[in-house]
């Protein structure tokens, strides 16, 4: 019977961590990185304190020590929704408003891909709208071009309804639809949280991150927390979470046509007086002589409103004048001809 004994019952193992490690690992967490989830205190222990336990040990030290809670059990098994197979064959944009520092709620939108959930663009604004939507599918189109679909909420910017909770009118666009459909670029709506779910998981993931980022590194400034999100945490959130697509042909197609900036702004009908101005929203502008008309009394122009404040006016293809936020007209504007 004495055989049958495992003497290596009660013994420590020799691969066990030396208490010295394992209390540096608990103090750098209660003092640096207190109230991070696991998940994303390992990501900071691996990049910035060249740490090399896995995971797994990290997770069970903290939670054999109390700083962190265990995961409460998951639920029934769902099935999710596929992703797409090709990146830029579905996009998602969404905006989530938050405290992200201190006392101060902002919106932050996200533009981001179904295939692989890489975020292209994403960025702070005081309230999601039609400008800060054309700034985020601006940057996708600019770097890596125009993309096969776009999956939104029903937000005004987006769509108008006719009835509140009901079907989206496709017919009647809002700014953003008829900037999506001069692109061609299919919208697609969604029609409950649930619908939504990767998006939500998403900005769950954000608000739980960002905010102790920023507060670590002492930013309460929307341009500062900006720079900070193209620098370093769009980067590192993108490396550790993006996953490869199903398949490696992408459906990105570089964009040829008129100026981004023209497409991608406001765009309002109106008839010239008999002065040669146009009014809009208060502002006078006018329109300055050129060699094409002797005049534009009564005729037809698009005052094209960008995101910057700026304006234009359109006669068809060709550019009029441009003017800035108080009407006045700006002299590097440059007349193209149809």
């Amino acid at each position: 019977m004495e055989g049958l004994v495992d003497h290596r019952l009660g013994q420590v193992s020799h691969r066990c961590a030396p208490v010295d490690e394992v209390m540096a690992l608990a103090d750098l967490y209660c003092h640096r990185y207190r109230g991070f989830t696991v998940k994303h205190f390992y990501s900071w222990y691996r990049r910035a304190h060249q740490g090399m336990r896995s995971y797994t040990w990290v997770k069970n030290m903290l939670q054999g020590k109390g700083l962190v809670a265990k995961a409460p059990r998951k639920g029934a098994h769902r099935k999710r929704r596929p992703q797409s197979p090709y990146v830029g064959m579905m996009l998602h944009q969404d905006g989530s408003r938050h405290e992200w520092v201190e006392g101060k709620l902002w919106d932050l939108i996200v533009t981001m891909d179904d295939a692989t959930g890489k975020h292209y663009s994403m960025f702070f604004v005081e309230e999601e709208g039609t400008q800060s939507s054309f700034q985020g599918v601006g940057e996708v189109i600019e770097q890596y071009g125009v993309f096969a679909s776009l999956y939104t909420d029903r937000a005004s910017h987006y769509w108008h309804t006719p009835e509140a909770g009901g079907k989206v009118d496709k017919e009647h666009l809002t700014q953003f639809g008829r900037a999506m459909r001069q692109l061609g670029i299919g919208m697609i709506a969604a029609y409950s949280p649930e619908a939504r779910g990767r998006s939500e998981r998403v900005f769950r993931t954000h608000q739980d991150r960002l905010v102790k980022e920023l507060a670590k590194a002492g930013i309460t400034d929307m341009h500062k927390a900006n720079d900070y999100i193209a620098r370093i945490y769009l980067p590192a959130y993108n490396a550790e979470f993006a996953t490869a697509p199903l398949e490696s042909a992408s459906m990105f197609v570089s964009w040829a046509g008129a100026p981004l900036k023209d497409i991608l702004c406001e765009q309002y009908e109106r008839v010239v007086g008999n002065d040669n101005c146009v009014r809009f929203n208060g502002l006078i502008f006018q329109i300055p002589q050129d060699r094409y008309r002797c005049h534009y009394v009564k005729v037809r122009v698009q005052v094209h409103r960008y995101p910057d404040g700026s304006f234009a006016l359109f006669h068809g293809p060709r550019k009029l004048a441009s003017y800035d936020r108080r009407g006045k007209e700006l002299p590097e504007h440059v007349h193209k001809a149809a």
